[in-house]
């Protein structure tokens, strides 16, 4: 295609911030009804949270912890038509504390998977490339159903179990991985897939963080969209004229982590920096409250890196990304947007 097929990027990915209330408190103004929400304190050093529609909204998990799932009736207790509600808990709602919540449309709905050995439930936005997928695990070599047209970034959680979160991006080999709730490089030659991602399955070996005999696990699929979402890497200079990273988009969200060593994973967004250079920071695998970091700049088609930070932009380390857009670069009828 020769334009985005997303001619408005919040219809599928928002980023809202609200004031908690300490009581019973309706989230509005997403503009679609969520399928999964990541939410965080921004003033205060509570846990991530990350509740999905396919595992119901009293079903709970921490992004920057191993902890098994949980049940909770006093964090996101609905998806709702343009945002979601939130209980009492200080986690999502504390009386005066300001957060941020990333949210992403699935399919609004689930739908039974068999393109795998393992059958999966799956909510799946192919005009977006963003999938929800639940499954058990069976211990042997097997493959579970995505219900995109391909996989280039994946996150997956056992739920049954304290376990790391398993991350995977498309420029690693297959048997690769990455933890999201620590600081640790990535990790090779792992027994996590047989094979890279296909169109319709991930492929499994017999590692307990995604296919463990028995165990329940998540997985957040992702497929790149032209003029929507963008996944890869990129290399140091370790000048503080750092690297350019082309997305095609002006960029609404961006995680960055150090794949080759130790580091962070870095979490900004076009709502809590509004102009340049986007410094207000939250990192995925820390409860810690929000902080100014080191700078980068967001730009019309990507975002540079204006810092020599190890954690960002040091010449012998390699990164990996995600990020979703605030605007493509021109519209599905060639019209450009607006620079930042």
């Amino acid at each position: 295609m020769a334009y985005t097929d997303i001619d408005k990027s919040d219809d599928y990915f928002n980023t809202k911030l609200y004031t908690g209330t300490g009581s019973s408190n309706s989230i509005t103004g997403v503009g679609f009804q969520p399928d999964m929400v990541w939410l965080k304190s921004r003033s205060n050093g509570n846990y991530h949270n990350l509740q999905d529609a396919v595992r119901g909204a009293n079903k709970v998990i921490y992004p920057n912890d191993t902890s098994a799932e949980a049940t909770s009736t006093t964090r996101i207790t609905s998806f709702n038509s343009d945002g979601f509600t939130v209980g009492t808990e200080s986690d999502v709602n504390g009386s005066s504390r300001t957060y941020v919540s990333w949210n992403w449309l699935g399919a609004n709905g689930t739908a039974s998977n068999t393109n795998g050995s393992i059958t999966s439930t799956v909510s799946a936005n192919t005009t977006s490339g963003f999938s929800i997928a639940t499954w058990s695990g069976t211990g042997s070599n097997g493959s579970v159903g995505h219900g995109l047209g391909g996989v280039d970034f994946m996150i997956i959680k056992d739920l049954s179990n304290s376990r790391n979160w398993y991350t995977w991006n498309k420029t690693f080999a297959y048997d690769d991985r990455i933890k999201l709730d620590t600081t640790s490089a990535k990790e090779t030659g792992t027994d996590n897939m047989t094979a890279l991602p296909d169109s319709t399955k991930i492929n499994m070996a017999t590692s307990t963080q995604n296919n463990g005999s028995g165990n329940n696990y998540v997985g957040y699929f992702f497929q790149e969209k032209k003029g929507f979402s963008k996944f890869g890497s990129y290399q140091g200079n370790s000048d503080s004229n750092g690297p350019f990273i082309y997305l095609g988009f002006k960029p609404a969200m961006v995680i960055v982590k150090d794949s080759t060593s130790t580091g962070q994973w870095f979490m900004r967004d076009n709502k809590r920096d509004t102009y340049n250079a986007a410094v207000k920071t939250l990192y995925a695998n820390s409860e810690g409250v929000e902080e100014d970091a080191q700078p980068w700049d967001m730009l019309s088609n990507g975002f540079k890196m204006r810092n020599t930070d190890a954690d960002l932009n040091n010449s012998s380390q390699t990164y990996i990304f995600m990020a979703f857009a605030e605007n493509p670069l021109v519209t599905s009828t060639g019209i450009p947007t607006t620079a930042r």
